[in-house]
Order: structure tokens, then C-alpha cells, then sequence
């Protein structure tokens, strides 16, 4: 059943990824012309990464890994999306960088990409899309070479304890929930307006569940931090910050956090 689950996503990721290529929040054009797409979070944890291997995981349509890449990383991308990989592989030409991008599903990365990694590198949205935390966690072992790091930085796991369907967090869903979460709604994060039907199956996973993860696949956990702030607009009645991110109103539960890990 949950190939099932995989394949509503991809189909739903191949729509996204027309619509968020065309929209503000990714400015694709920018980006062309030089802007990276990278946040204060992962730059300031992985800092220089000139002549790094770094393997990016559930990379969209590749714009965190070409930014990676013109910090000159050299660099793999992964994505269950068909059409993500697709533009990667042509901006990647277009902007004449040298990663390289895997269609797969990021759950059997080992099967299709041997090679190990000075960096695993995932943000923002993607431990949602997966329904058991531990094939994950050892694959990420497996990716890495010995000493190398892994660094998620991600929406925080209350978050997606509220439905956000109506205009407004309604806390409906389990801080920890083995049982798939599905939605039907209009629009995509990145444009809410799009006539695109967007049908999803997610699954919450509490902070122990991704730290013992990581910790049983033989990582050793550098750090885990908790932010009120979040880099992306992407919540009802969000306040932006003068540090440029943004905070719900009342400031009463985190919305980022971000972990290090070193496989010894």
C-alpha cells in the first residue's frame, strides 16, 4: 500500500514542480542569474564545502544543489519526482556546474548511488514524506564516508500536529502518528492560487523517533538546536522578523530545528 502512497506523491511532486518553477517563492530567474537558494541555517552549520562530495537528498528540482555546486561541492542530488530531476539536469547544463541528479525514491538511494559522501545534506519539508524513520537513517549511514556529516534542517514536529487547511492551525494529528496522513486541498505552498490539486500522503515523526534514527544507524549526533524562526513564509499569520525570517505571533512552540551528525 504505501508504493501507493509513494506514487499519489510522485505524481503530485511532477505537478508541484511545474507551478513552483514559475513561482516567486523559488524566483527561478534569480536564481539563474546568481542568487542562492540557500538559507542562514544550512550555510552557517556546513560553511565551506569547496571540494566536499555532498549528497543531497529529496532535492526538488536542484536548486540547493547547484547553489551546493557554485560553492564548488561536488554534488549528487536525489528526488522521487520525475519532472524535478528533469529541470535539475537542465539547469544544471543551462548554469554549466557539474552535479549530477538520481530519480528514486530517496528511501532505495543505496541502490542507485554507491559512491560515499563527505556530506549528506536534506532540508525542510521531507521527513513527512516518509513512513519509517530507520531504513532512512541507515541509508544515510551508508552514504557516508568515515568522518563525514550529515545535516537536516527541518520543520519542526509540532508543526504538523495543525491542519493549516482552512486559514488557520487547527491542531488535528498526532505528535507521532504511525498511520498515513492524507490531504486533498487546491494549490501548493508555493502558490496557493495554482488551479493544481495537490493529494499527499504524509506521516509524523516525533524529534526521538529522527534522533534514535540516526543514532541507531551508527551516527553520532554533533548537535540538535530548536529555532522559533523560520526562514520560509509558508504558515498562516506568520510575522516576519528583522532578521528576515519569520515567527508565529505568540512564540509558543518551535518551528525549525537542525541536527549534525558524524559518522565515526
Amino acid at each position: 500500500m504505501r508504493k501507493d502512497y509513494f506514487e499519489v506523491n510522485r505524481q503530485t511532486w511532477n505537478e508541484k514542480v511545474k507551478i513552483h518553477s514559475k513561482s516567486k517563492m523559488y524566483d527561478l530567474d534569480a536564481f539563474k542569474n546568481g542568487k542562492s537558494s540557500l538559507m542562514p541555517y544550512e550555510l552557517l552549520a556546513l560553511g565551506d564545502v569547496k571540494g566536499k562530495s555532498l549528497l543531497h537528498l529529496q532535492c526538488h528540482f536542484g536548486q540547493d544543489t547547484l547553489s551546493w555546486s557554485r560553492m564548488g561541492a561536488k554534488c549528487v542530488g536525489v528526488d522521487l519526482s520525475d519532472d524535478g530531476i528533469a529541470l535539475a539536469k537542465s539547469l544544471n547544463i543551462e548554469l554549466d556546474l557539474d552535479a549530477n541528479f538520481v530519480r528514486c525514491n530517496v528511501l532505495e538511494t543505496s541502490k542507485y548511488i554507491k559512491d560515499t559522501f563527505d556530506i549528506v545534506f536534506t532540508s525542510y519539508g521531507v521527513i513527512g514524506w516518509l513512513p519509517d524513520l530507520n531504513p532512512w537513517g541507515q541509508m544515510i549511514a551508508e552514504r557516508l564516508h568515515k568522518g563525514g556529516v550529515f545535516y537536516m534542517v527541518e520543520f519542526h514536529p509540532i508543526v504538523w500536529m495543525f491542519d493549516y487547511l482552512e486559514g488557520k492551525p487547527v491542531m488535528t494529528y498526532a505528535y507521532m502518528q504511525e498511520d498515513a496522513i492524507y490531504e486533498e486541498y487546491e494549490g501548493t505552498y508555493a502558490d496557493e492560487h495554482s488551479k493544481m490539486t495537490s493529494k499527499e500522503y504524509g506521516w509524523n515523526h516525533g524529534m526521538s523517533e529522527v534522533v534514535n534514527a540516526l543514532v541507531s544507524a551508527g551516527l553520532h549526533i554533533d548537535y540538535l538546536n530548536e529555532y522559533n524562526e523560520s526562514p520560509y513564509n509558508v504558515l498562516p499569520d506568520l510575522v516576519e522578523t528583522k532578521s528576515g525570517n519569520y515567527v508565529t505571533m505568540d512564540k509558543l512552540y518551535p518551528l525549525i530545528f537542525e541536527i549534525k551528525a558524524t559518522k565515526f
